[in-house]
């Protein structure tokens, strides 16, 4: 279902077990990159450090491997691994903009995103921000300015599920002469590729999808442009938020299984979402695949799958604990934050993840206290299923 990677002469799944670990038949022939623990490498001459490294916070061998996969898994030039999701989304914003800059974000961005937004680029560092529905392209011309440097939007938005045109917003951006950033976390490059669709940046939690396990912390920032590399690898060096040699080897085992993984949890997801929407206990299900998702043409056109993120809103019975009840009904699928792990979680935006929004901001946006957020792992689906429905009756 994956489409091809124009940057590789073989498929993703390929890619994902062999980019940046071909074997060294000069030393042992390990099929796996080591482990490169040391903090620093030592020299034979003052002025050339041994194979390019001299200090493992600028470059390390490990997390090189890592980055070299990365790079082709997301059809890109460039790849940089960070210490976390949030030190990946900073970077990104941190390397492109400056104070008296003006970014135009999309109106349900992540709040944690925009705490980052909000409360150091613009409160400290003098960035302005607009926040616009961005799926009305209108609006997002309407909000440009002279001093507009980048546009930041989404793959699937977390938790509400939109999509934008991705190609019509980067023709849009780079005609004001503006940057599109683009977080990709929610779907993969198993699925979505924003980069070969004109975006400038990509930005992944890869604690998430591309780990799939729920046992490594880390980002990961992508790209083309070699003046953006230069400023991200600025970044990445100067403030010292990268990846450990460990958590890189961890996150590239993660990575080989990222194609099968995918499929799964888009297969248990769709099953899933048709099950919910014929449930009478259920208002509305929002979920890509579904004819019933409002971007569902566009999705189909710009991805080449859905992924495996549901978000759903139960029916309205006077009950106001009525989605705790139900997710605290759960046996199997486990009440946590966080996604994209091989297990199911479930999760209640307004009350978890998105905790730090106001009242007034999600009420704006449509999130109440009944709406659900699913990240649909590779379980056997109808065990899924029966837990889902057991859960629904109870509440």
């Amino acid at each position: 279902m994956n489409q091809s990677n124009q940057n590789q002469p073989f498929g993703f799944a390929t890619a994902a077990i062999h980019c940046g670990e071909e074997p060294n038949y000069n030393t042992c022939g390990n099929v796996v990159a080591p482990i490169h623990l040391s903090t620093t490498f030592a020299r034979k001459q003052v002025d050339k450090p041994t194979g390019g490294y001299d200090y493992s916070r600028t470059i390390n061998p490990t997390r090189k491997a890592l980055e070299t996969k990365l790079a082709a898994l997301e059809g890109a030039r460039h790849a940089l691994a960070f210490s976390s999701g949030f030190a990946a989304v900073s970077m990104a914003l941190f390397a492109t903009l400056k104070a008296g800059d003006h970014l135009i974000a999309l109106n349900d961005v992540y709040c944690g995103t925009k705490r980052v937004i909000d409360g150091v680029l613009q409160r400290r560092f003098g960035v302005d921000v607009s926040y616009v529905d961005q799926t009305r392209l209108e609006a997002v011309e309407e909000a440009v300015t002279p001093r507009s440097r980048m546009v930041w939007i989404e793959g699937l938005s977390n938790p509400l599920l939109n999509m934008v045109d991705i190609r019509a917003l980067a023709d849009l951006a780079h005609r004001h002469g503006m940057l599109l950033g683009v977080d990709n976390t929610f779907i993969s490059p198993y699925f979505l590729r924003p980069l070969e669709l004109g975006a400038d940046i990509v930005v992944h939690s890869s604690t998430k999808y591309m780990s799939g396990h729920s046992d490594v912390i880390s980002g990961a920032v992508m790209c083309n442009d070699d003046e953006i590399r230069k400023e991200l690898a600025f970044c990445q060096n100067a403030i010292g938020a990268v990846l450990s040699p460990w958590d890189s080897y961890m996150l590239m085992r993660g990575l080989k299984t990222l194609a099968v993984r995918m499929e799964r949890h888009q297969s248990n997801a769709m099953t899933i979402a048709h099950f919910l929407e014929n449930h009478p206990r259920i208002k509305r299900v929002i979920y890509p695949g579904l004819e019933s998702h409002p971007q569902h043409e566009l999705i189909k056109r710009q991805c080449s799958g859905y992924g495996g993120m549901i978000t759903f809103e139960l029916a309205d019975n006077g009950n106001k604990r009525a989605a705790c009840d139900f997710v605290e009904s759960l046996n199997h699928i486990a009440l946590a934050e966080s996604l994209g792990g091989v297990e199911s979680l479930i999760e209640i935006p307004s009350l978890m993840t998105n905790i730090g929004s106001s009242p007034e901001d999600c009420e704006a946006l449509g999130i109440n206290d009944l709406m659900v957020r699913l990240s649909v792992g590779i379980e056997d689906v109808n065990d899924l299923i029966t837990d889902l429905s057991q859960a629904l009756e109870r509440c």
